[in-house]
């Protein structure tokens, strides 16, 4: 199938819930008691009002690692010099150590710089910005939209 078919549909549902804080609806939606680091958590959420957990596009996760293992085990694996398409996982090393610290919704990326839409980014839903390639990507999931 072509790289990164993209999709506008999971960009939508994740731009509406810019400046949420706390993120209580989320974590509560899988099930936790009380807050836990909820990024991933955000993005299966986000699916999920699409539908692409039922429909088995992108697994329900609150883990950064599994969405990367899933990704590579299922060839939805892109480096991080991949010009990601909308709707695209991005995955963060914050220290460019190696480590799949966050991860967040590609809303667009203009060849050079990736803009995001990130869950629990300083406990809030906030746009963020990465330049394509940089040590801070670590890679992305590719979901078969």
């Amino acid at each position: 199938y072509e790289i990164g078919p993209g999709d506008t549909a999971i960009v939508k549902v994740a731009q509406a819930q810019l400046g949420n804080v706390g993120g209580d609806k989320y974590w509560k939606w899988y099930g936790f008691k009380s807050h836990v680091h909820w990024c991933a958590i955000w993005v299966s959420w986000c699916a999920d009002q699409c539908g692409y957990i039922k429909s088995g596009t992108i697994p329900k996760f609150s883990y950064v690692p599994s969405i990367v293992d899933w990704a590579k085990s299922h060839h939805h694996w892109q480096s991080r010099n991949y010009k990601p398409s909308p709707g695209d996982i991005i995955i963060i090393d914050w220290y460019a150590d190696g480590t799949r610290d966050h991860v967040g919704l590609v809303e667009r990326c203009d060849g050079r710089t990736v803009y995001t839409i990130e869950g629990n980014r300083s406990d809030a839903v906030r746009r963020g910005s990465y330049r394509v390639g940089s040590g801070t990507i670590y890679g992305y999931c590719v979901p078969k939209y």
